[in-house]
């Protein structure tokens, strides 16, 4: 719980262009996720996804209108954007394609 609100914290700060929002499936995959893992996820956001939200990989399909960054070799974040409110949505940090 302490590291997923300094995660936010963080990221609440540190995001100049786009608000980062996490839904509560999210919240879950997140607690879910190692110290190492939950330190790439917080690079991956602010580094990457906050600054330029469309360098992730746009899905198809049933997830059409979402997007995936890799944040291990089994796990992927799926986001979607509101670039009109200027906010990225994270809805999963634990799923692989087909799972």
């Amino acid at each position: 719980m302490e590291i997923l609100f300094l995660l936010m914290l963080f990221l609440s700060k540190t995001s100049e262009k786009y608000e980062i929002r996490f839904t509560k499936e999210a919240v879950k995959d997140i607690r879910k996720l190692n110290d190492r893992e939950t330190g790439k996820l917080q690079d991956i956001l602010v580094k990457q996804a906050a600054q330029n939200p469309r360098s992730g990989k746009r899905l198809v399909g049933d997830l059409k209108g979402f997007f995936s960054i890799c944040l291990s070799y089994r796990d992927r974040i799926v986001y979607s954007i509101d670039d009109d409110k200027c906010i990225i949505y994270m809805h999963r940090a634990r799923t692989h394609y087909g799972d």
